[in-house]
């Protein structure tokens, strides 16, 4: 089955394991899944993820969600970048989410990273997803 989205199905994947409260999910391995994980993860929305091989050989992304006192850390998770309309955005007109309590995750020159660390390297990108 291919997928038009990979990103935006990790997110939707993401938002139903938390709605039923599942402790973890799995996700086909693709590169930018990996990258997105690895923003949710240095930031403290989920525990962590690993590459795992499926019956079939191939490499799956096993996401370890993060809950506190019952409720999902993710409270929002929402694609802004699609395949039809990329979004960009220089650092300085990037908007902080929910005045900093949130995240954006850029595809920046420099690799995927959050706003916060965008910021520090004062690089700007297409913007991918926002999270609260």
């Amino acid at each position: 089955m291919t997928i038009s989205d990979p990103i935006g199905d990790l997110l939707t994947r993401i938002r139903n394991a938390q709605r039923v409260g599942k402790k973890d999910l799995m996700s086909p391995y693709s590169n930018a899944r990996a990258n997105v994980l690895n923003v949710l993860a240095a930031e403290g929305y989920i525990r962590g993820f690993s590459v795992v091989k499926n019956e079939s050989g191939r490499d799956e992304l096993k996401v370890e969600l993060k809950y506190l006192e019952g409720q999902p850390v993710i409270r929002t998770i929402e694609r802004v970048s699609k395949p039809g309309r990329r979004v960009y955005s220089s650092i300085k007109d990037l908007k902080l989410v929910s005045n900093g309590l949130g995240i954006n995750i850029l595809s920046t020159s420099e690799g995927v990273m959050s706003d916060v660390q965008a910021r520090k390297k004062a690089v700007g990108g297409e913007v991918i997803c926002t999270v609260f």
